[in-house]
């Protein structure tokens, strides 16, 4: 059984979808042991509730040192026992420590296709309104291994969503959101497979 990890700092919509998919066997052998949260607000904490999912709030109010904070997130993931660690709309970059401790079982889903619209300062609608703004006609969403740039690791998976002609940064949003659903899903359970097997 895979113990999975996953960090949030909004809404959850990813989260919900690996829950939705472990629920009906897309994701199999699987478990989500630990949602951790950044934002003690934030509405994804209300859906892993409603699974009886344990839960860690990381808020950087709650601690007086970055480095605090980020001892306190590692020791919460070793004591859930995670196998893999999954970065769903997780608004911080992560600290070098917990990477180097949990190399090679840590991904990230990003709403673009890396390496466009990338690296530090593209998140949420900030990068839809990049995409619109370069008049591209085509976006789409990334599952990608995090390493200690920002998003620089490998990638696992991509797919593609037209950009249309009527497309705001809300109606590409949307869209992209649909295909992070599917392909997180699928990126889960690849690597569920692929750590079972002692592949990674």
């Amino acid at each position: 059984m895979l113990n999975i990890a996953v960090l949030v700092s909004g809404g959850g919509t990813n989260l919900q979808a690996i829950i939705d998919a472990i629920r009906d066997g897309r994701i199999a052998d699987a478990r989500i042991v630990l949602v951790v949260s950044s934002r003690p607000d934030a509405y994804a904490l209300s859906r892993a509730a409603a699974h009886g999912i344990p839960v860690f709030v990381a808020g950087r109010a709650a601690f007086s040192e970055a480095a605090d904070r980020c001892a306190a997130i590692n020791a919460a993931l070793r004591e859930a026992g995670a196998d893999l660690i999954v970065l769903a709309g997780y608004m911080h970059v992560l600290e070098p420590q917990i990477i180097r401790a949990f190399a090679g079982r840590i991904i990230n889903i990003h709403p673009s296709l890396i390496p466009k619209y990338c690296g530090r300062g593209f998140y949420g609608k900030r990068v839809h309104r990049a995409v619109l703004a370069a008049g591209e006609r085509e976006s789409g969403a990334t599952v990608h291994y995090v390493d200690e740039g920002v998003d620089t690791g490998p990638v696992i998976l991509q797919a593609r969503v037209p950009v249309r002609a009527d497309d705001d940064a809300d109606s590409l949003a949307a869209r992209v959101l649909e295909t992070e659903h599917r392909i997180l899903v699928q990126a889960v359970n690849r690597l569920a497979k692929e750590i079972g097997d002692g592949k990674v």
